[in-house]
């Protein structure tokens, strides 16, 4: 990985051939990126990040304020867990075929695999994710004129989606804790990468087209995206 310092502020820097202007990312965890085109000078590099230091401050800020403790679930009777936005209580079972079902608006969970919870339940979004997200990705791609290569669910750190070689999708599993229309969102914004893989002008225009509220969901992930963490 590249880095780059200008003063106090390090980057993740990320040379891109395609890319023909210079963007300022700040992560979920308040990790800054600096994504640029293959030639671009350091000082042009400096410059801009110094004429951005007001905005990188204020968005630091407001991470930090995301970055509160989330309580961790505990894998006993009654606790909930959610799928697509709705919590599901857990019930704890001696026997049955798979480790964790839902079965009749409860999650059921074998005692021999409490210790190993966590685990279990990744696996389990994981499994169903695959499944959803796929459903999802082809009711849109030919609204959307995309060819999507396929669909992978995983652990991406901060990220809730993106597109890889090949046009390949990535999904987080936690996705599948979302509500529906956000999870919707979520996908649809990956897909609208593979015409623009930046956040251009030209991204959200396109955006918009295929979900005209998208800036409501956006604004709800923001700002409630942290509540599904507590796995």
């Amino acid at each position: 990985m590249t880095q780059l310092t200008v003063d106090d502020l390090t980057f993740e820097l990320r040379r891109s051939s395609r890319r023909k202007t210079l963007e300022i990312i700040v992560d979920r965890g308040g990790e800054l990126v600096l994504a640029a085109p293959a030639h671009a000078k350091e000082s042009e590099l400096a410059d801009f990040v110094r004429e951005k230091r007001f905005w990188i401050h204020k968005k630091r800020t407001e991470k930090a304020a995301l970055q509160r403790p989330v309580p961790r679930k505990e894998f006993v009777d009654g606790e909930g867990f959610l799928y697509l936005g709705r919590s599901y209580r857990l019930k704890l079972v001696d026997e049955q075929q798979a480790p964790l079902k839902l079965i009749n608006g409860r999650f059921h969970l074998r005692r021999d695999a409490v210790g190993k919870g966590r685990e279990t339940f990744i696996r389990w979004y994981c499994q169903r994710g695959k499944d959803w997200l796929t459903a999802k990705v082809r009711e849109y791609s030919d609204r959307m004129e995309v060819k999507p290569a396929g669909v992978t669910v995983q652990d991406l750190g901060y990220r809730w989606g993106s597109c890889g070689k090949g046009d390949q999708v990535y999904f987080h599993w936690k996705t599948m804790m979302l509500p529906r229309e956000i999870a919707e969102y979520v996908v649809v914004h990956e897909l609208v990468h593979l015409h623009y893989p930046h956040h251009t002008p030209g991204f959200w225009r396109r955006l918009e087209r295929v979900m005209p509220d998208f800036e409501r969901r956006k604004d709800w992930l923001a700002e409630h995206g942290m509540d599904v963490e507590g796995l």
